[in-house]
């Protein structure tokens, strides 16, 4: 079983902000499998669909982003999933609008959320896809950078990524982490 944690903020009015390319990707492969991220378990809402031979769990984290990793961690344990079988997609201001890192493990980086999921874990070794979102202007307040709504060729641009990251996140179950990391790791 493979589980794809997309993190973000509930409720519309986090929905099209950078902080939320997580939920965008779940929601865009929920879309694309015809299923719904609908069923509230572990303090998220969960949907699941077959690929590759395996069962695939979607995740959205009902917590908030900061504490992502009470939902994550509930549903690791609860399932008993190896944590190579774990991706979580989040948001990087350390990366260009639109540009995908894809790794296999590492720290959380500065992204409160992701220090919520590594602390949960007790470990990051677990793969993980970084959507750029671009850094906030210096005049800017990160939160409210990353909290602002989405508009025109930003957006644009973000939804593009989305896509990708959508696309790898399958690709990390059905071909393995390695092969999507040199096939979607091209910026």
């Amino acid at each position: 079983m493979y589980v794809i944690a997309g993190l973000g903020n509930p409720g519309p009015r986090y929905a099209n902000t950078r902080h939320n390319v997580g939920f965008m990707t779940i929601d865009t492969l929920a879309q694309k499998k015809q299923i719904q991220v609908a069923k509230s378990e572990h303090q998220g809402l969960t949907g699941t669909f077959r690929a590759g031979g395996e069962r695939v769990m979607l995740v959205k984290p009902q917590t908030y982003m900061n504490e992502s990793g009470k939902c994550v961690g509930e549903l690791v344990r609860f399932y008993k999933v190896d944590l190579d079988h774990l991706i979580v997609i989040y948001d990087d201001i350390d990366l260009d609008p639109g540009h995908l890192r894809i790794r296999k493990k590492g720290g959380p980086g500065t992204h409160n959320g992701m220090k919520s999921v590594v602390s949960a874990l007790g470990s990051g070794d677990f793969p993980r896809i970084r959507i750029g979102v671009g850094a906030q202007p210096p005049e800017w307040d990160l939160a409210d950078y990353v909290l602002q709504n989405l508009s025109g060729e930003v957006q644009e641009t973000i939804m593009k990524a989305v896509d990708q990251a959508a696309e790898a996140a399958e690709m990390v179950v059905t071909s393995g982490i390695d092969l999507t990391m040199n096939r979607m790791n091209r910026h």
